[in-house]
């Protein structure tokens, strides 16, 4: 009878057998195991064929006693957006799990009071007893939690961090570009009237956005305001805001709503008014979205991989050296769809 047999016949396969399966020393099991640097990947190979074949299953109480770690890692959110915050999630948790770390999840509202949240806010950092944390919009740029974080020495790791990019890691796409990408489009159709849906006012990587739209077409050429109205990245806040948009005296042949959500609500709106996308009015999204192909007709849409977002940054934490501070860039790309056309006439 073989060792991978004999071990899987107790149910109890320990470290020192996998050593033995992978013909390695303990402690290169221990590294592999604690993805620490500089582990080749033969050896890693070797380990992990063995772990997989004795079906073994680290001691998570051993290692974080050996090693002063809890093998948690936190993740922060603020966001409207449950497709968003889904997609951050699973992106996180795939890492983690591949590590042989729990994930702990987390909501805070920074809507409420400053002291209040500040007050939530640490109370939350100091008591999680996590390894580090991966922080979302807005959380990601704000002071407060930035200043603690680095006073108290505890790793975090930043995704779409809209300002100081050098502070820390942090994963993210290029959003004034990802947007200068709608106006292309848009313009290219022949649109000379626009409308945009802004974010959360909290959310830097909307106001990015924002920007990038709004000067793209002054650089194109268009030579009248943009009506601009706050859809805060939900779909009910959609819905106010095509109201209004419809609502207004000089109504857009085009309208980009900064996130899929909202875009969804204007379509609704849209339609509520007695309107046809695209026939009387196209509208764009950001995120490409499960919410992008729910919808009839289809969404056009910025395709951000928010799921790699989450993966990426949970793995540049979960690194034993310390990463390099800065933004990970990731590819964007325009998902046209049947929701713009040319406009009439």
């Amino acid at each position: 009878m073989n060792l991978a047999s004999t071990a899987r016949g107790t149910g109890h396969s320990t470290m020192e057998d996998v050593a033995r399966l992978a013909g390695v020393s303990l402690k290169s099991v221990s590294r592999v195991i604690n993805a620490e640097p500089h582990v080749s990947a033969k050896l890693r190979a070797k380990v992990e064929s063995a772990i997989a074949e004795l079906n073994y299953v680290p001691d998570t109480a051993a290692r974080s006693l050996a090693g002063s770690r809890t093998f948690i890692i936190g993740l922060l959110f603020d966001n409207p957006s449950p497709n968003y915050t889904m997609n951050i999630q699973k992106g996180v948790y795939e890492a983690c799990r591949a590590n042989q770390y729990h994930l702990r999840i987390d909501n805070v509202d920074s809507s409420a009071p400053r002291e209040e949240f500040e007050t939530q806010l640490l109370a939350l950092v100091r008591n999680s007893r996590c390894d580090g944390f991966v922080l979302t919009p807005p959380l990601t740029d704000d002071p407060v939690l930035l200043d603690f974080l680095d006073r108290s020495g505890i790793r975090y790791t930043r995704i779409a961090p809209a300002t100081e990019h050098d502070r820390a890691p942090g994963v993210g796409i290029d959003d004034y570009d990802a947007s200068a990408t709608v106006a292309q489009h848009l313009w290219e159709l022949g649109h000379r009237k626009f409308a945009i849906v802004r974010g959360p006012g909290s959310h830097l990587a909307g106001a990015r956005r924002r920007d990038g739209f709004l000067e793209t077409l002054q650089q194109l050429g268009l030579d009248q305001p943009v009506f601009e109205v706050d859809g805060g990245f939900s779909f009910e806040g959609g819905i106010h805001a095509g109201m209004e948009i419809v609502a207004s005296g000089t109504r857009p042949t085009a309208i980009f709503a900064t996130n899929d959500d909202s875009a969804a609500g204007v379509m609704a709106a849209c339609s509520q008014a007695g309107l046809k996308v695209p026939e009387d009015i196209s509208i764009c999204g950001f995120d490409d979205s499960w919410v992008a192909r729910s919808v009839w007709p289809y969404l056009t849409t910025v395709c951000q991989p928010i799921e790699e977002m989450g993966r990426a940054a949970a793995l540049l934490l979960l690194r034993r050296d310390e990463p390099e501070n800065g933004l990970h860039r990731l590819d964007f790309h325009l998902v046209v769809r049947d929701s713009t056309a040319p406009p009439r006439n």
